[in-house]
């Protein structure tokens, strides 16, 4: 397929002229003067240079790869038919919806964007991280640049001893048979062919523990309401988990939260101090 650079141009200064700051969660500032998004923060929502980015618009430079054209669609908060507009007038075909796809819902990334002062996340059905709020990154570490079956949580759990770190010592077992279940319970439901079957494969083959425990074939078993972290600079700390789930993209929106008065709730107010940090360990 052959490149609409007019039409690559046309479409984006339309969708960028219709994004104001606020609903990208980026502030307005006092002298403002441009109808919607400015290029250089639509290239920096999607993690590419401004130059770049204006090249587009301007209908100039090589053709834009998909991860590209992925990456715009995702910083201009396009909806899936927006998207896959944008792909087909780049000259791609566009990504398979649903489960598999990694494309965050406007919808959802609307309130992910207003969650400044919370850890939050936005999670795959596999529990790969897809985005990290910056106080959930200091509550976890960043785990949103993973690439291979080391992006679910629950392949990591099994290869990885030292991701269970973040979890208090009493939790372990019941975390265990909760992803077990949870991925028996996806692989049954997206067919023999998915990516939840194939990492489950993968699991049997590597993880004598997986494999003992997959043998029991539960199913239905949920993390406890109260999640319980140990933070290695904060200690333990017990946070409430509220999901939001968009089932069209099977993309779930977490946000923790701790009893305010409590010891957790007093711990969370220092991870602004803390800065995010690099971890090997899960995200929750």
């Amino acid at each position: 397929m052959e490149i609409d650079r007019a039409g690559v141009a046309q479409f984006l200064r339309g969708r960028r002229s219709a994004l104001q700051p606020e609903d990208v969660g980026l502030p307005r500032g006092l002298r403002r003067r441009t109808d919607g998004l400015r290029r250089e923060e639509v290239a920096a929502l999607s993690h590419m240079s401004t130059d770049y980015y204006a090249r587009i618009e301007r209908e100039r430079g090589p053709q834009p790869s998909e991860q590209m054209v992925a990456s715009i669609a995702q910083g201009l908060h396009l909806s899936l038919p927006e998207r896959d507009h944008l792909f087909r007038l780049a000259g791609h075909t566009p990504p398979t919806r649903g489960a598999v796809g990694d494309h965050i819902g406007p919808g959802l990334l609307r309130i992910f964007d207003r969650l400044h002062d919370t850890p939050a996340e936005i999670v795959t059905e596999l529990g790969e991280t897809l985005r990290q709020t910056a106080l959930g990154v200091a509550l976890t570490g960043d785990q949103s640049g993973r690439t291979g079956p080391s992006r679910s949580i629950g392949y990591r759990w099994f290869a990885d001893p030292a991701s269970r770190n973040l979890y208090a010592p009493e939790d372990h077992a019941h975390l265990t048979r909760t992803w077990v279940s949870g991925l028996r319970e996806v692989a049954t439901l997206r067919g023999p062919d998915s990516r939840a079957a194939r990492l489950a494969a993968t699991l049997l083959q590597e993880s004598d523990e997986f494999r003992t425990v997959w043998e029991r074939h539960e199913v239905g078993v949920r993390p406890a309401e109260t999640k319980r972290f140990v933070h290695p600079d904060l200690g333990r700390l017990e946070l409430s988990c509220q999901t939001l789930v968009d089932p069209l993209q099977s993309h779930f929106l977490l946000v923790y939260t701790a009893v305010p008065g409590s010891p957790s709730h007093e711990k969370l107010q220092l991870l602004p101090a803390l800065g995010t940090r690099t971890s090997t360990t899960p995200g929750p």
